[in-house]
């Protein structure tokens, strides 16, 4: 049998050298299958390469090119012993402590391969819920308590029921992967990794609600992504999971991957479907909604990368798996991405309820910088930021919202004591007019006087007028504006100037600054 290894090409570890690692592996090993796939999501460990042997895959890392004869030489077609051996992946704590559904087969599978795909348990979503018929699959979607994953949170199967209910010549479903906050990086990991998971996701959802047509709407900054979901669209559609009679039920579905611009206002949805449609995206007003006139004027299911990808498991081992998962309203796994100043960074895949504290200092094992957490900022550049008294707040959507939080696509920033919040807080206004899409006031212009208002506090002029301005200006793009843009650049905002007063009094700022 010809021994096999597997090495990331997921770009996270491309970026540290995951390319010259394959390279130098077929140069020295030339009779040995090299099987590029997903990561793990142990970034600190990447390039982590794997070698199939009896006893099952064996890890080692991180990796680099100048490692590989080394390893070779070792032992490694063996799972011989080497400093960089780690052992079975699934025997590290950080992956040991995860519940890994969404993310089962990221980093196992090879992403281009639909023979694979089924191999690891894909394609029993999709055929159970042929099984069931559309009804009574779209009622498991919706009893699972699965909810949008993309930062809205609302129940993704009653947004199918609506659409399914709507009367329309035709019907959409609409993949937003225009993943562009910071700090996260699940959306891009899936679809490197195990895009078969998504285009399953998308043809239960179609075949739910009546849709015969998806879109997978993905930013240009993710070329990796667009070259394996293109592959795998094209893989599904050759074995007939897609086209005129799809997975040979007499269904009609189809995938195309659409390309974005890179503008961040496109991950709000009705900007998204209007730069579908080939106009500049900006937000539509609501009603109508989309589920009731979306693409085209069509009824149109939207949700994330992470909502479809997360139904083929639901749909495969019954609602109440993934019901029992989690905590309150908020049921099932969430896939956490801690980045920034931390010492662990990557993927996290747990049941909802895990503290902050737990993810950062002992999931997490603090900063990579060694010196201590000053702040945290989950759910994106419009996330809030958490200073440590908050830490035991549980990865819940009521419990962040009751602490004028939000968890968002689940990004987790990690800052140390030397981050200056009061330019945080001005990066968050900068960042909110540079993206906005200029429909509304609030945010088109609020967003620029905050950044002035802010830099004037910054430089200690009349400092307490100047943040009362700012709370006021904040009261009004929070109810003002038309979408989530303006509406949630007051977290960070606000939350850095309640929780790190200290960096708002002007004076000390003012000195550093000069």
């Amino acid at each position: 049998m010809i021994p096999r290894l597997y090495v990331p090409g997921d770009a996270a570890a491309v970026a540290v050298g995951a390319d010259e690692v394959a390279a130098a592996l077929r140069r020295n090993a030339p009779d040995v299958a090299v099987v590029r796939t997903g990561s793990r999501g142990l970034f600190w460990l990447e390039p982590l390469i794997e070698v199939a042997t009896p006893q099952g895959r064996i890890g080692y890392g991180p990796v680099a090119r100048a490692d590989v004869p080394g390893l070779l030489a070792a032992g490694l077609l063996d799972g011989g012993a080497h400093p960089l051996r780690l052992g079975p992946p699934e025997s590290l704590p950080f992956l040991q402590r995860q519940t890994r559904l969404t993310f089962a087969r990221c980093g196992i599978v090879d992403p281009r391969s639909l023979d694979d795909y089924r191999a690891h348990g894909g394609g029993k979503g999709l055929a159970r819920a042929i099984a069931l018929g559309p009804a009574a699959a779209l009622e498991e979607v919706v009893q699972s308590g699965l909810r949008g994953r993309g930062g809205a949170g609302f129940p993704t199967g009653i947004k199918w029921r609506t659409v399914a209910a709507t009367a329309g010549a035709r019907k959409y479903v609409v993949c937003n992967a225009d993943e562009g906050d910071s700090g996260t990086f699940s959306d891009r990991m899936i679809m490197e990794g195990d895009p078969f998971v998504l285009i399953e996701g998308m043809a239960i959802a179609g075949f739910a609600v009546g849709a015969t047509q998806g879109y997978i709407y993905v930013r240009s900054e993710y070329p990796h992504a667009i070259a394996t979901l293109e592959a795998a669209v094209a893989a599904a559609r050759a074995a007939g999971w897609l086209g005129d009679n799809a997975a040979d039920c007499g269904f009609a579905f189809d995938i195309e991957v659409r390309v974005g611009a890179g503008a961040y206002v496109c991950g709000e949805e009705t900007a998204l479907l209007d730069s579908l449609e080939g106009r500049r995206g900006q937000v539509r007003a609501k009603p109508p909604l989309p589920a009731h006139a979306g693409l085209f004027g069509r009824p149109t299911v939207i949700n994330n990368v992470i909502s479809l990808a997360s139904v083929p498991v639901i749909l495969a081992e019954g609602a109440a798996r993934y019901r029992d998962l989690g905590m309150g309203r908020s049921r099932g796994t969430m896939p956490i991405q801690l980045a920034g100043n931390i010492r662990h960074g990557g993927l996290f895949e747990a049941a909802f309820g895990v503290t902050l504290g737990e993810l950062v200092d002992d999931i997490g094992g603090g900063t990579a910088s060694g010196r201590p957490v000053r702040a945290v900022q989950v759910g994106g550049p419009l996330g809030a930021y958490f200073p440590r008294a908050l830490f035991d707040t549980p990865f819940d959507y009521e419990a962040f919202a009751a602490r004028d939080g939000l968890i968002g696509h689940g990004g987790v920033v990690v800052f140390d004591d030397t981050v200056d919040m009061a330019e945080q807080a001005r990066f968050a206004m900068e960042f909110c007019a540079i993206e906005s899409c200029g429909k509304c006031t609030p945010c088109r212009i609020g967003s620029t006087r905050g950044a002035e208002v802010i830099g004037r506090i910054m430089r200690g002029d009349n400092v307490a007028a100047n943040r009362a301005l700012v709370a006021d200006l904040c009261d009004t793009m929070k109810f003002g504006s038309l979408c989530a843009l303006g509406g949630f650049t007051p977290y960070p905002v606000m939350s850095a100037m309640t929780h790190f007063p200290e960096d708002f009094a002007g004076p000390r700022i003012a000195a550093a600054a000069e």
